[in-house]
């Protein structure tokens, strides 16, 4: 870094014209513009000014070297004004994660308003169930269903994302309704079969809890297409509620164990994760803004 300093004095006491000149530019004094000059001959190995007591001259070599150290500083300039531009604006490619089931029925349809709305915003979205990791995946935002964000990242929190029991009229009508979740290992149970879940499903209503371990027939790492399984008649499914919501509002499906609410990893949330830091990139802002004032899924 001292040499690039260097450099740019360097390039600074040939466009100036002269020591005193080039200080005034660079705010100081002229003796240190010297020195600096000095330092980057010794390092060089070579005499790049002529000095007299009335101007200075280019060595050969000396104006071989100011070429080069003028585009640093040229680079230089088109940097910081790059970084002004970004620090002032939102604009760019904003890359998210999300999951795959709110990704499509949540976080999509919201994209069109707010492209609309920042018009030099494009974004880049991935949709996996799998946490992938900010730095290596080089993503600005990711939006998880965690029971609380890591410690390390900066987060925003949304909304609750509360997980419910459902199935389809046809399969209650035939193998009857569970009133109480001990009644669920003798049903068929549709899991979620990725990450924390297990097929330990823990209850509570009110004071009482029942913790109830299943044998579900059937595992999906993925809550819509395990809530579209559920409509088929193929059991009891546990799914966050959004995966549901149109069934269930369609009737569909319906809630099982309504007044039993799932607790223990199954209370969670949906929060935006993005790399923590005093510099937070315009387009990160914008869009962590105006996803929190976005409304929950139904």
């Amino acid at each position: 870094m001292d040499a690039l300093k260097e450099m740019a004095v360097f390039a600074h006491v040939v466009e100036h014209g002269g020591f005193t000149a080039a200080a005034r530019a660079l705010g100081l004094e002229p003796s240190s513009v010297s020195r600096s000059v000095a330092r980057l001959e010794r390092a060089l190995g070579a005499r790049l000014l002529v000095r007299s007591s009335r101007a200075i001259a280019l060595t050969e070599i000396g104006a071989e070297v100011h070429a080069e150290c003028a585009r640093i500083v040229a680079a230089s300039r088109q940097v910081q004004a790059l970084a002004a531009q970004h620090s002032v604006l939102p604009a760019g490619t904003l890359r998210l994660s999300a999951p795959v089931s709110l990704g499509q029925l949540w976080l999509a349809p919201l994209t069109a308003d707010f492209m609309r709305q920042y018009p030099d915003v494009d974004l880049s979205i991935t949709l996996d169930d799998a946490e992938a990791d900010l730095a290596e995946a080089q993503i600005d935002i990711a939006l998880r269903i965690c029971t609380a964000p890591p410690q390390e990242a900066a987060a925003r929190r949304l909304f609750a994302v509360p997980y419910v029991l459902v199935a389809a009229p046809a399969y209650l009508a035939q193998h009857g309704a569970p009133v109480h979740p001990d009644a669920l290992p003798a049903h068929r149970c549709l899991h979620l079969g990725y990450g924390a879940f297990t097929p330990a499903w823990p209850l509570r209503r009110g004071e009482e809890q029942a913790d109830v371990a299943v044998s579900p027939r059937f595992a999906l790492g993925n809550s819509l297409a395990l809530s579209l399984a559920a409509e088929q008649g193929s059991g009891i499914a546990l799914v966050p509620a959004f995966a549901a919501g149109a069934a269930l509002a369609a009737g569909r499906l319906v809630r099982v164990l309504p007044d039993w609410e799932l607790a223990g990893t199954y209370r969670r949330a949906a929060w935006l994760v993005f790399a923590a830091g005093p510099h937070l990139a315009p387009k990160i802002r914008v869009f962590v803004d105006y996803l929190a004032g976005c409304a929950a899924p139904a």
